[in-house]
């Protein structure tokens, strides 16, 4: 049991008049419950209630405050949109609350900002001002239980506990055997962001249209000049990705239920046609080239035509197992009889530039500084192709990078010996030689702080997520919950001190009893701080998401150590 009292004993009112007065287990609770109704109707295709439901949710007070406390403790909450306005205080996040109503609001322009892909080309983000990203996110939490109970089973992008691994593992379910599909369609929509077709959208998507049809007019804002938006969801709403979803739903279920139509169930389950999407990248697998080119192409074309989408004549191919493809990071080909997923030569290429602009970058810096920056590189790749067959990758990636850094290190001391540098730089840590690492002094006494060896990263088959899970739906709950836990502590394994005390709170912020996810983040909170004498050691700490640190510290609230149920 979780108990969260103030330092003088008294309990916290659950009428909240303040944002640190907030009750988050019981707004989550209060969400969850309207979400789960909201995907009961939706299966029984009970459309009206649909919408007096999400009607409803949109009203409440437990929304407003979910929708505000998610937009404002992201990664983009630093980033303001064209009014410049941040919601950074707990002051301006409860004036906030007030300011989310459907009466009157125009939303602003969005600002437009362009980041760097890994191909050297730019990709356009729109940023939303706050209060519009605050209402997306109100109106998300009413679209998303419709979204995942319409969408395609092996649609694995921008959905809760889906990820490219699940893709990927998907793509080896359907190619493996000896007797699977042998042909790829690798499909690559045109812009797709950029040109899906409002009167599309506004006549399909179920949420309130006037709302989203002001979302999709809004315009943006570059170099000063107002520009239209005609076609298209601007990628930076936090609405976008699922509006995309919603957009390409029904990709794999119509074209599965054409082909039956026009050859009967037998004959199609016999021409292997599988379809794996992960937002608008997808690969189509089938038994021949033929049915791919003359059957499946042309329906997918006049499937993205309807939504004012078309594919790219360049970049869309049908290709042969035995010759591979590329997707997702990874290169899919069959040596031998045997199906090897292994990460693409591209995506390599691009990570090594990467890793080579940032030692570059940092030519003076000490080398604990330039370990630190390099680290969280090394192990977030190491870590995204741990599924696959990566070892040579791996030991390749850890030779070019090394020779970078034998450079930057000689570059430092010219007049030096190579053997001088080298006992500088590197050390030998066991059986393991040329480590680059420093010396540095911790609480357990002196070690090293070494560069991650990605060689060293462990190769672990991936789980993947069923295709008929539903978050929103009760049954799946359990399932839920254990996937969730299992994919957290799979992708923090190397922080050993965190999973115990992520288990040990069953996944759950030990004030709010929220769920800790990505999405939220997290602090290590001390019970008896640090300055009043307390220890490091794990009885003495709890996982709390940000928010409520702060509200903890803020109200002086005295958090117990939660009993793992």
């Amino acid at each position: 049991m979780r108990v969260s009292i103030r330092e003088d004993g008294s309990a916290l009112s659950h009428a909240p008049d303040n944002w640190y007065a907030v009750d988050w287990r019981r707004v989550e609770r209060n969400v969850r419950g309207m979400q789960i109704r909201i995907a009961k109707a939706t299966r029984e295709s009970d459309w009206r209630r649909v919408k007096a439901l999400q009607r409803m949710l949109t009203r409440t007070l437990s929304a407003k405050l979910y929708a505000v406390r998610r937009v404002t403790q992201n990664q983009g909450a630093r980033t303001a949109g064209v009014d410049r306005e941040l919601w950074d205080s707990p002051e301006s996040r409860w004036e906030a609350i007030g300011r989310l109503k459907r009466r009157g609001y125009k939303p602003l322009p969005l600002r437009r900002v362009f980041i760097p892909k890994a191909n050297g080309k730019e990709r356009p983000l729109g940023i939303p001002t706050m209060r519009d990203r605050a209402m997306q996110a109100l109106y998300l939490l009413a679209l998303e239980p419709v979204s995942e109970s319409t969408s395609d089973p092996n649609s694995y992008g921008f959905r809760l506990n889906r990820s490219t691994a699940d893709a990927m593992s998907q793509i080896f379910v359907a190619m493996s055997q000896k007797g699977s599909a042998r042909w790829v369609l690798e499909a690559d929509i045109k812009g797709c962001f950029d040109h899906i077709n409002h009167e599309w959208l506004e006549n399909r998507v179920p949420m309130d249209k006037e709302v989203l049809r002001k979302w999709l007019k809004a315009g943006l804002i570059y170099k000063g000049q107002l520009q239209a938006t005609e076609a298209g969801t601007p990628q930076g709403g936090i609405i976008s990705p699922t509006l995309a979803n919603v957009t390409l739903n029904g990709l794999e279920r119509e074209l599965i239920a054409h082909l039956g139509a026009k050859f009967g169930i037998a004959k199609a389950k016999k021409l292997k046609v599988n379809v794996v999407r992960y937002a608008d990248d997808f690969v189509i697998t089938g038994d021949s080239q033929e049915v791919l080119e003359q059957e499946v192409w042309p329906w997918v074309e006049a499937f993205l035509a309807g939504r004012g989408l078309q594919l790219s004549e360049e970049k869309t191919r049908i290709t042969h197992i035995d010759t591979g493809f590329d997707f997702l990071g990874w290169n899919f080909r069959r040596y031998s009889g045997t199906l090897l997923i292994k990460p693409s030569k591209k995506n390599a290429r691009a990570f090594y530039r990467k890793v080579a602009e940032t030692i570059n970058g940092n030519k003076t810096v000490k080398q604990a500084s330039l370990i630190r920056l390099l680290n969280p590189m090394l192990r977030g790749w190491a870590r995204y192709h741990s599924p696959v067959v990566a070892k040579e990758a791996y030991s390749r990636m850890e030779s070019l990078i090394f020779r970078r850094l034998w450079r930057w290190s000689k570059r430092r001391h010219p007049s030096k010996s190579a053997d001088w540098v080298r006992k500088k730089y590197f050390h030998s840590e066991g059986s393991r030689h040329w480590v680059f690492a420093v010396p540095v002094v911790r609480e357990a006494g002196k070690g090293l702080l070494e560069l991650y060896q990605i060689s060293g990263t462990d190769i672990r088959r991936h789980r993947k997520v069923k295709g008929a899970f539903n978050p929103f739906d009760p049954e799946w709950e359990q399932y839920g919950e254990q996937l969730r836990e299992a994919r957290m502590e799979h992708s923090m394994r190397h922080r050993r001190q965190w999973v115990s005390l992520y288990m040990s709170q069953s996944g759950l912020c030990a004030h709010c009893g929220c769920a800790l996810t990505k999405e939220t983040g997290w602090h290590d909170h001390h019970l008896e701080y640090r300055m009043h004498g307390g220890s490091d050691a794990l009885s003495n700490r709890v996982l709390l998401h940000p928010d409520c640190h702060r509200q903890v510290h803020a109200g002086k609230i005295a958090v117990t150590k939660p009993a793992r149920d």
